[in-house]
């Protein structure tokens, strides 16, 4: 079993964007940002506040949203990296290349086959997506992550997904299951884009 775990957690770490993000962990993150409004700091720091909760207990799904550079990536991946530190194989991947990985499984040169890597994929024990609908929205990018999140709702499994979308252009089936206050923990953070100074301007 051990020796099953451990091919399972080199696949999982081979599929994902994980390794060069090393440095963005809750340390690494300024939750009170750059030169904010009282408002927006609260706000970060409220949107930081609820990722280390979600770290710690593991449990339902977190959405992050949010402009470009407001912080959604490095918090997810602070989730990954302090979940790794605790001995938990996360997933993280940016929806792109997750679609990428699993159209590549079909070539016959591929030792792992689709069913497989989907599998692997849908009940990692921590899933984090993301850019969630930067991805080319064919029907079947569509069908392969309606698949993969119902999945992970049906199963309670825990999920984070960062986006810059907001959810009504999102695909209906998606969205309906990101909008479940039930199982969904979403988080809207208002910070300007902090590769660009990451201060308010005036309008």
């Amino acid at each position: 079993m051990p020796a099953i775990q451990s091919q399972r957690d080199e696949t999982l770490r081979s599929l994902g964007n994980l390794e060069a993000l090393k440095r963005f962990t809750f340390d690494t993150f300024c939750p009170d940002g750059h030169g904010l409004s009282a408002e927006r700091q609260r706000n970060l720091r409220a949107a930081y506040q609820e990722a280390v909760s979600f770290s710690q207990r593991l449990q339902g799904w977190l959405l992050l949203m949010g402009g470009y550079g407001c912080g959604k990536t490095h918090l997810a991946a602070a989730i990954a990296n302090d979940a790794l530190s605790r001995g938990i194989m996360p997933l993280f991947v940016t929806v792109p290349d997750l679609l990428d990985h699993l159209r590549a499984s079909f070539s016959p040169e591929v030792a792992q086959s689709y069913g497989d890597r989907f599998e692997q994929v849908r009940t990692a024990r921590l899933l984090i997506l993301d850019d969630l609908g930067t991805e080319n929205a064919t029907p079947w990018a569509l069908e392969k992550l309606f698949q993969l999140l119902n999945y992970r709702y049906m199963a309670a499994l825990p999920t984070v997904i960062t986006t810059n979308q907001d959810l009504d252009r999102l695909d209906p089936r998606l969205r309906s299951r990101l909008a479940d206050t039930g199982v969904v923990e979403m988080v809207t953070i208002l910070a300007p884009d902090f590769r660009l100074g990451g201060v308010e301007r005036e309008a």
